[in-house]
């Protein structure tokens, strides 16, 4: 985030909702992959925006959606499938989510996410 200069723009905004990959899905991309991605902000800007929502939703908020928009929306809609337990996002299983920060609601996800993969 702080690479592609994102910082400011996610801790400006008044009310989002922010999907993190855990630790393993970075690493499931490889580390030359991730160590190429930090190098080319330009690259790694859509992929950090298409994690975040402008709006913020609680998990029975995101379920009843079914879709949202990112910040990326160029990159295609985020679909949210299941409920409770078993809810995903493009694929992707929610770990564990309605975490409140001061500004967003936080849903830690097992895969990143990649724009224009769910269109």
């Amino acid at each position: 985030v702080k690479a592609t200069n994102l910082v400011d723009t996610l801790n400006s905004a008044p009310a989002i909702t922010v999907f993190a990959p855990a630790d393993p899905a970075f690493a499931a991309l490889g580390d030359a992959k991730f160590a190429e991605l930090a190098g080319k902000p330009a690259e790694l800007s859509p992929i950090l925006q298409y994690h975040v929502v402008g709006k913020r939703y609680d998990a029975k908020g995101l379920a009843s959606a079914g879709s949202l928009d990112s910040l990326n929306a160029a990159g295609g809609p985020l679909k949210i499938e299941g409920s409770g337990e078993n809810m995903t996002v493009n694929g992707a299983k929610i770990l564990c989510g309605n975490i409140p920060t001061k500004n967003a609601t936080v849903f830690v996800i097992d895969k990143v996410l990649t724009p224009g993969t769910n269109k």
